[in-house]
């Protein structure tokens, strides 16, 4: 079977899923239990100065059936009394010595608080610490989480007075809610820091009750700006990691990174370590399913992995990043097109419409006995386009770019396939074309040239 043990950055954890700084992981009692169900690690909900909270604290976004497709939270750090925290977690490191417990910490930005909080933190017995400069509402406004992230000279100024004091690994966690995730992570680096971790949560305002006209969540008759987290923010998440891993500074240091933002199964904790994590944090899945989905996560990784030939966690981390390049890399004369399977349409016509009001008009409809239908407009439903619901969509492949906007929009897996043709043209990148014939990148009238030499047709 494949060894799902990690080493990241000396903190040894049986599998790569660690629950996030959370309400999840806000006192011992939690924290055990979700050991219980075979979490690899915790990252304690964060400590720090005295906090009150609020009721009304989370908003949530649906769509449809679809619940908690994100979370909006305005909730602040742990408000259970610093003590209890620390003792309950010497008492849960003491019962699970094999679990990763890493202490999320955030205190006033000063030498002496910091001193003071991680001599308390050492004393537990925890495996490490993170740093967070990313809380994005309540503390931010008193000078800690995004206020530091967001800064790269606090960044670093912070993680040295940490790492300068600890024998313990230390990890920063980042905040998205800035222009280059890149900065602050060197800046982190400079300090320091042993391990990365991203991303924190994303500022919102979740939504507007259109009968109270107040902002949601409504707390005592007002609103404001929270956390967003859960499933939509995955590519996001996704796309600040492979920043990170995609740069020179971070790579020469060789530092371990957590992933975090929107993991929900074992597929979703595959595409963080593909493009560069070693571990990942999970918080709104539990909050939404429980602690029990660690189960699946295990037995879905693992037989991914032997299916794959992977024996360690280590075998495929970063392994899609070789993939990753910039729009000027790409290959302008690939070509794809939308082929649709007619044993599988239902016949929604949604890709008929897709195609023909927002993308580029190649998809036909044709009736039963094979003649192309016409839609046309129907006065009766104030001028709406409606389609025969027998028609048959078909695209007209020499007029298809391959955007995929028709494969996106179809609720039927496997009906629409981008398949892949000959173009007829050299293979040539933007960067090529700027660097051999720069005028075609900056002047109309050579592009069009260019286009007609090329055999490229713009309909």
């Amino acid at each position: 079977m494949p060894d799902l043990s990690i080493n990241f950055a000396g903190i040894r954890a049986p599998n790569p899923f660690w629950l996030a700084s959370a309400p999840p992981t806000n006192s011992g009692y939690q924290v055990s239990k979700a050991f219980e169900y075979g979490w690899g690690g915790a990252v304690w909900k964060t400590i720090g100065p005295p906090v009150l909270n609020i009721s009304n604290r989370y908003g949530g976004l649906s769509i449809g059936s679809q619940r908690l497709l994100a979370i909006n939270n305005v909730e602040l750090i742990s408000d259970r009394p610093l003590e209890v925290n620390l003792r309950e977690i010497a008492e849960v490191k003491r019962l699970w010595p094999d679990r990763a417990v890493i202490v999320s910490a955030m205190v006033d930005a000063l030498p002496e608080a910091w001193r003071d909080i991680v001599m308390k933190i050492e004393d537990t017995g925890a495996d490490g610490i993170e740093l967070n400069y990313g809380c994005p509402q309540g503390m931010s406004e008193r000078g800690m989480g995004a206020a530091v992230g967001q800064v790269p000279e606090m960044c670093e100024l912070n993680t040295q007075w940490v790492t300068s004091i600890t024998r313990l690994p230390v990890i920063v966690k980042l905040t998205p809610n800035i222009t280059h995730i890149v900065e602050p992570a060197h800046a982190a680096l400079k300090g320091g820091a042993n391990a990365l971790s991203l991303i924190n949560t994303i500022n919102s305002v979740m939504s507007v009750n259109l009968d109270t006209l107040m902002v949601t969540p409504n707390i005592g008759g007002r609103g404001t700006h929270g956390g967003y987290a859960g499933p939509a923010v995955k590519p996001i998440a996704l796309n600040l990691l492979t920043e990170l891993m995609t740069d020179a500074g971070v790579l020469r240091s060789g530092v371990p990174i957590c992933g975090m933002g929107g993991i929900v199964t074992w597929k979703d904790a595959a595409e963080f370590m593909l493009l560069g994590a070693s571990a990942v944090q999970i918080c709104t899945a539990v909050m939404h399913y429980g602690y029990r989905i660690v189960e699946d996560m295990i037995d879905g990784l693992s037989n991914w992995m032997e299916d794959k030939g992977f024996e360690t966690i280590y075998d495929f981390s970063g392994k899609s990043l070789e993939q990753f390049s910039t729009f000027g890399q790409l290959d302008l004369s690939y070509q794809a097109v939308a082929r649709i399977d007619p044993d599988k349409c239902i016949q929604c016509n949604l890709c008929y419409v897709a195609c023909n009001d927002t993308a580029h008009q190649c998809i036909d409809l044709y009736s039963p006995d094979g003649l192309r239908v016409d839609p046309g407009f129907d006065p009766r439903v104030s001028g709406k386009q409606v389609a025969d619901s027998r028609s048959t969509p078909v695209v007209r492949e020499p007029d298809c770019v391959g955007c995929a906007l028709c494969a996106n929009v179809c609720p039927v897996d496997g009906c629409i396939e981008m398949v892949s043709v000959p173009s007829g043209r050299e293979s040539v990148t933007w960067d090529q074309l700027s660097a051999e014939r720069p005028l075609v990148t900056q002047d109309w009238s050579a592009m069009e040239a260019y286009r007609k030499e090329a055999g490229i047709e713009i309909h």
